[in-house]
C-alpha cells in the first residue's frame, strides 16, 4: 500500500494501560473470543451437516455466525495479545488492513440481517409464494450481492483512509484501527472524510436500521391473521432477530452516524458491537431456537455413535 505519510507504525493504547486491568482485559476477552469462534463453529458446522435445517433462514444464519466469527477475529486477537505486550504497535499496513476487514465483515452482518428479515417478512407475509421467491438460487444470488456491496464499502473506507496524512503524532486511543480514531491523527483538515465516513458508514447503519425495523412492524402487524401457535413460532424467530438487531446497530449507529466528536465511553461502545455482539449471537440463535438445539444434539448424537 501506498501510504500518504511519514508514519510507518502506530501505537494503539488499548482499552486501559493499568497493568492489573489488563491482565483483566486478557482474560476476560480470550473468554469472550473462544466463546465467539466456537459457539459460530457450532452453528456452522450444525446447519452444514444436518438434514433438518435446509431452509433459507439456516442459509442466512451460516453466513451471519461466519461474518461473526471473522468480524470479531479482525479486532479480537490483538487486543488480547497487546493487552500482555509492553508495546501495541501496529505498522501503517497493517493498520490499513484492519480497517479494511473490520468494515468488510461488519457490512456483511448488516447485510445478512436484513436478508433474514426478508427471509422472514416472506415467510409470514407470503407463505404461499415463499418456495419461488427464497428459492436456493434466488438465496445464493442475494449472499453474493452481500458480500459484492460488503466489497465496496470496506474498499471506500480504504481510500478514505489512504488520504490521510500522518506526520507526526502515531498514538491511537483505541484497541484497534478504524477511520475515526485515525482522523484525531492526520495532518489535515478532516471535516470533509468525516462527512464522507458519516455519509458511508453512518447511512448504512442507521438506514439499515430503520428499514429493519419497518420490516418487523410489517411483519408483526401481519401476524394478527395467523393462528395462536403460527403466531407463537413466529414471534419466536422475530424476538431473535430483533435482539440482535438492536445490540449491533445501537453501537454501531452511536460510532458512526454522529459529528467529529469522541467520547470516553467510544471504546467500550466499540467493543460491545465487535465482540460481545458476536459473542451473544450464537446464545440467542440457539437458546431461543429449538430446531437449532435439536440439529446439534442429533448431530453429536451420530458422531459419538460413529466414533
Amino acid at each position: 500500500m501506498q501510504q500518504n505519510s511519514s508514519v510507518t507504525e502506530f501505537i494503539l493504547l488499548g482499552l486501559t494501560q493499568d497493568p492489573l486491568k489488563q491482565k483483566m482485559v486478557f482474560i476476560i476477552f480470550l473468554i469472550f473470543y473462544m466463546g465467539t469462534v466456537v459457539g459460530n463453529a457450532l452453528i456452522i458446522v450444525t446447519i452444514k451437516f444436518s438434514r433438518t435445517l435446509g431452509s433459507p433462514m439456516y442459509f442466512f444464519l451460516f453466513y451471519l455466525s461466519f461474518a461473526d466469527s471473522c468480524f470479531s477475529t479482525s479486532t479480537a486477537p490483538r487486543l488480547i495479545v497487546d493487552a500482555i505486550s509492553k508495546k501495541s504497535i501496529i505498522s501503517y499496513n497493517e493498520c490499513i488492513t484492519q480497517v479494511f476487514a473490520l468494515h468488510l465483515f461488519g457490512c456483511m452482518e448488516i447485510f445478512v440481517l436484513i436478508l433474514m428479515a426478508v427471509d422472514h417478512y416472506v415467510a409470514i407475509c407470503k407463505p404461499l409464494r415463499y418456495p419461488v421467491i427464497m428459492s436456493r438460487q434466488v438465496c445464493v444470488i442475494l449472499i453474493v450481492l452481500a458480500w459484492i456491496g460488503s466489497f465496496i464499502h470496506s474498499t471506500a473506507q480504504i481510500v478514505l483512509a489512504l488520504r490521510l496524512p500522518f506526520c507526526g503524532p502515531n498514538l491511537i486511543d483505541h484497541y484497534c484501527c478504524d477511520l475515526q480514531p485515525l482522523l484525531k491523527l492526520a495532518c489535515m483538515d478532516t471535516y470533509m472524510i468525516n462527512l464522507l465516513l458519516v455519509s458511508n458508514s453512518g447511512a448504512i447503519c442507521s438506514s439499515s436500521f430503520v428499514i429493519l425495523m419497518i420490516s418487523y412492524f410489517v411483519i408483526l402487524h401481519s401476524l394478527r391473521n395467523h393462528s395462536a401457535e403460527g403466531r407463537k413460532k413466529a414471534l419466536s424467530t422475530c424476538t431473535s432477530h430483533i435482539i440482535v438487531v438492536i445490540l449491533f446497530f445501537g453501537p454501531c449507529i452511536f460510532i458512526y452516524a454522529r459529528p467529529p466528536t469522541t467520547f470516553p465511553m467510544d471504546k467500550m461502545v466499540a467493543v460491545f458491537y465487535t465482540i460481545g455482539t458476536p459473542f451473544l449471537n450464537p446464545l440467542i440463535y440457539t437458546l431461543r431456537n429449538a430446531e437449532v438445539k435439536n440439529a446439534m444434539k442429533k448431530l453429536w448424537h451420530v458422531k459419538i455413535m460413529t466414533e
